[in-house]
């Protein structure tokens, strides 16, 4: 059964040619496959894929030459539902998917930055995948004076855009921090490095457009399969 939460087919495929084009793996200029073609390489509808080129048009991406071809605009501060997700896989790119391990009201840990007005945070702890690769183990904390509760069914595969369009909280910027820790007992077994073993990550702290700290996170990279990228333009 397809996750009700999950991007449509086509904005995920818009999606990953933009961090494609992010990563340099396609290049400004270049000439995409003609559509039947790379519909069927994808494994999508033409109708699927045209829906998604059209999102790529609509955000100057793309060049939709009649006669010609659908040919690459490569270009900085793209609109994008992961905008902020920094981890590509190690040849780049790589659409991003979410599995939720779980979801808690608790008390802040000690151990974390600070953030919020709340004793209390949402915790939510969920395995990214790249291209379906297990990659990213990640723990979110939002501050509790957000909402009271959050139900699983409630969350969407981008947990900013839920914020945005259930919670009424832009993220408007992030500060990241790498650094070495254990990766955390709750684990799944899908996850690369196991329990305990020193493992990069990157601790983020998200503002609001208030200027609030809002949400802090880690996140342990599988850097077998994955790697931390930030691009100056």
């Amino acid at each position: 059964m397809r996750n009700r939460h999950a991007l449509p087919i086509y904005l995920q495929i818009s999606e990953m040619l933009i961090r494609e084009i992010n990563a340099g793996r396609l290049q400004d200029g270049e000439r995409l496959p003609p559509e039947r073609v790379y519909a069927e390489r994808l494994g999508i509808s033409v109708g699927t894929l045209r829906k998604a080129l059209e999102d790529l048009t609509e955000k100057g991406l793309l060049e939709r030459v009649h006669g010609s071809g659908n040919y690459i605009r490569a270009q900085a501060d793209v609109q994008s539902v992961y905008a902020f997700f920094r981890v590509e896989l190690l040849e780049g790119g790589g659409l991003p998917t979410a599995e939720l391990l779980s979801i808690d009201r608790v008390a802040k840990p000690e151990d974390l930055p600070p953030f919020g007005s709340s004793a209390e945070a949402h915790r939510i702890r969920r395995l990214r995948r790249l291209n379906g690769r297990p990659a990213i183990l990640e723990e979110i904390w939002l501050d509790g004076a957000y909402t009271d509760r959050i139900e699983r069914r409630d969350l969407s595969e981008s947990l900013y855009r839920f914020y945005r369009e259930r919670l009424d909280l832009w993220i408007t910027r992030a500060e990241d921090r790498m650094s070495l820790l254990p990766v955390p007992d709750w684990a799944p077994d899908a996850f690369g490095p196991r329990p305990g073993a020193p493992c990069l990550c990157a601790t983020r702290v998200s503002f609001a457009r208030d200027g609030a700290r809002a949400e802090v996170s880690r996140g342990w990279i599988d850097t077998e399969v994955a790697t931390y990228v930030a691009r100056l333009k």
